[in-house]
């Protein structure tokens, strides 16, 4: 199948367009996923480790409830508590029961926490404009309407 051109292999195996376009949302998904791990395995942080400290960093020092971190996570983790567990266990966040309802838990970065995604902020920036930053901004606009609007129907 070796010099099989794109073309070549939907005429093949057609797909529906719908079927093409979440095919290359998942492949593009995963290109621009690769870089960001790359980046992320300096600190031995995950994707998803580094996306609840950047949700905890930007709650600032009231932190959040663990049902509000998994609605705002970008990926879904059916086991948030383990997730959090490690994260606690490292020392880059911290859990404390609160005292008038003793099922919530609030959870807040640390200093440690803070002090790890620090040095993470420039250089994820410039990944992200290597990744897109060859795209004009109405093209980069538009898309993430068309992905807000696919995700709404999901």
């Amino acid at each position: 199948m070796s010099g099989t051109l794109p073309g070549e292999l939907r005429q093949r195996r057609p797909f529906s367009l719908e079927q093409e376009v979440h095919l290359n949302l998942l492949r593009t998904a995963d290109a621009l996923e690769r870089g960001f791990a790359e980046l992320l395995k300096k600190a031995d942080l995950t994707s998803t480790q580094y996306n609840v400290l950047r949700i905890l960093r930007g709650a600032g020092p009231t932190g959040l409830a663990c049902r509000e971190i998994g609605k705002r996570m970008i990926t879904r983790d059916p086991d948030i508590t383990r997730l959090l567990d490690r994260l606690e266990k490292r020392g880059l966040i911290s859990r404390t029961r609160d005292s008038g309802d003793r099922r919530v838990v609030t959870t807040r970065i640390t200093a440690a926490g803070r002090k790890l995604l620090e040095p993470f902020d420039k250089p994820i920036a410039e990944l992200h404009r290597r990744q897109l930053g060859h795209m004009t901004a109405s093209e980069l606009k538009a898309l993430s309407r068309l992905l807000e609007r696919a995700r709404k129907r999901a």
